[in-house]
């Protein structure tokens, strides 16, 4: 089905008290709901610190077990990609937990082997490495914009699923997240940033042209699922029209991957300063930032 058809989000069932998620799973009961269907603020800021305390376990899990993990994510344009990646790294190591978003090919990169450039950027054992959009710009974003040839995408639709078997077998645990929005919410936040000075360097020319193909957009997104939703790696997609359930959903089955135990590190002592002769240079030598506040 085109994702045209399922871009809103569907109603909570009456009666619901949760969603099921082996433990990782929030409380859905409909006092946390607006009259509108929504979130409430400080129910969604709650569970939202909850599942980053859980992300933290996490990472010192994968660090503990050398794990190698490899997180994709996809999507439109203001699909809210963006805003889960940087809930998800806020309160992780950036040594361990780290984000990739690469910006358009060089001319020597363009030679290369298509995945190469995306290869130097996998993980290493205790690892998690975040894609903001992946080497499924291919199937997508040149596929609509005619940036690559009916060959080259042809040849990406065999060769992707392949290279994601390899990836597999060699260790990565694979998650690849598609995030979708429906055309209206995505124009509405596209004239929410126009009409604020601050956000509208995030609607570039490619926005408003993947706007307006965004019929393409869906015909790409079905084929590229058609080829590469396979067993070993498939895809799971987001409903991204509600910011704040699509994030709760989003990381809660991330957590949900994998099966962590806590293994944070018991609290240090602090050790004592040092005895060492030592006299600071005066501070009128120094040069201070003016003192503004």
């Amino acid at each position: 089905m085109s994702e045209i058809m399922r871009g809103s989000t569907p109603d909570l069932p009456p009666g619901a008290d949760d969603l099921v998620g082996n433990g990782h799973s929030f409380p859905a009961g409909q006092e946390h709901y607006t009259a509108k269907g929504r979130l409430k603020k400080a129910f969604y800021e709650a569970e939202l610190a909850r599942l980053q305390e859980e992300l933290v376990k996490l990472q010192y899990w994968v660090q503990d077990q050398g794990l190698k993990v490899l997180v994709i994510f996809e999507g439109r344009g203001s699909a809210g990609k963006g805003g889960v990646i940087k809930l998800i790294t806020e309160r992780t190591s950036p040594r361990i937990v780290r984000v990739v978003a690469l910006p358009k090919p060089t001319e020597r990169e363009s030679t290369q082997w298509y995945f190469q450039r995306y290869v130097s950027h996998l993980p290493a054992a205790g690892e998690i490495v975040l894609f903001d959009r992946s080497w499924y710009n291919r199937s997508n974003v040149e596929w609509v914009m005619n940036f690559c040839t009916p060959e080259q995408h042809q040849e990406f639709l065999r060769s992707c699923p392949e290279f994601e078997r390899m990836l597999v077998r060699s260790g990565i645990k694979l998650v690849k997240y598609w995030f979708s929005v429906s055309w209206d919410e995505q124009r509405r936040r596209f004239e929410s940033r126009n009409k604020e000075g601050l956000k509208r360097w995030k609607l570039s020319d490619m926005d408003l042209e993947e706007h307006r193909q965004y019929v393409r957009y869906s015909m790409a997104k079905d084929t590229t699922f058609q080829y590469t939703d396979i067993k070993q790696a498939p895809w799971y997609v987001v409903p991204s029209d509600d910011k704040r359930t699509a994030r709760l959903n989003c990381i809660s089955h991330l957590l949900d991957q994998f099966d962590y135990a806590n293994v944070i590190p018991e609290p240090v002592r602090l050790p004592d300063r040092e005895h060492v002769p030592y006299v600071r240079p005066p501070m009128n030598e120094q040069t201070f930032v003016p003192k503004r506040y």
